[in-house]
């Protein structure tokens, strides 16, 4: 994160493009062309990478002319950089819709429908099958809970709030409820 706010990654540099010094770009916004519409675009340590000029779309990403003038090799050493834009710039997302950038759920409090708190929000992954949100519990080692609506029953992001309810399996030891109609936890 930057003195200027949270940072998203909205494209990754894949090459270059042509002889007239165009980056080769993949977006990963639902609307490929709006990456090139939230200003300069950074890097993890906000350094301005590239200033989209004009772009054009390609069998594969966007040919992107850029403010910065590059040469080819250049743009080939930058290949793999993941491209990011000011959280700020990116339009709020539709509520109706129960959109939310993942950004926005690091460091929310998590909280079961029963009322136990089980930790706040430190990253979320993708390893290929879907977000995982990974949680940092009072005390212990991190754990995932998968960021599908029948684990994360509400999000409030005005209060910073995901209210969940989790199969039990899911939870670390010592986190299970304990349940008073179940006659093997019961004292």
């Amino acid at each position: 994160m930057t003195d200027q706010g949270k940072l998203i990654v909205v494209a990754q540099i894949m090459g270059a493009f042509g002889v007239k010094g165009e980056a080769r770009v993949r977006s990963f916004t639902d609307d490929p062309k709006a990456a090139f519409t939230y200003g300069p675009l950074v890097d993890a340590n906000g350094r301005v990478v590239l200033t989209p000029v004009k772009s054009r779309p390609l069998n594969e990403g966007f040919g992107v002319t850029t403010a910065e003038k590059k040469q080819r090799e250049e743009w080939e050493a930058m290949r793999g950089t993941l491209l990011h834009a000011l959280r700020e710039a990116l339009p709020e997302p539709a509520d109706e819709e129960g959109e939310v950038y993942v950004a926005d759920l690091i460091g929310a409090s998590v909280v079961h429908v029963d009322g136990r708190v089980l930790g706040v929000v430190k990253a979320v992954h993708d390893f290929g099958a879907g977000d995982l949100v990974e949680v940092q519990p009072p005390s212990g080692q991190t754990y995932f809970l998968p960021f599908t609506e029948d684990v994360f029953i509400e999000l409030d992001m005005d209060n910073r709030l995901l209210r969940v309810d989790p199969d039990p399996a899911l939870l670390p030891e010592g986190m299970t409820a304990r349940r008073e109609d179940d006659p093997e936890q019961a004292s």
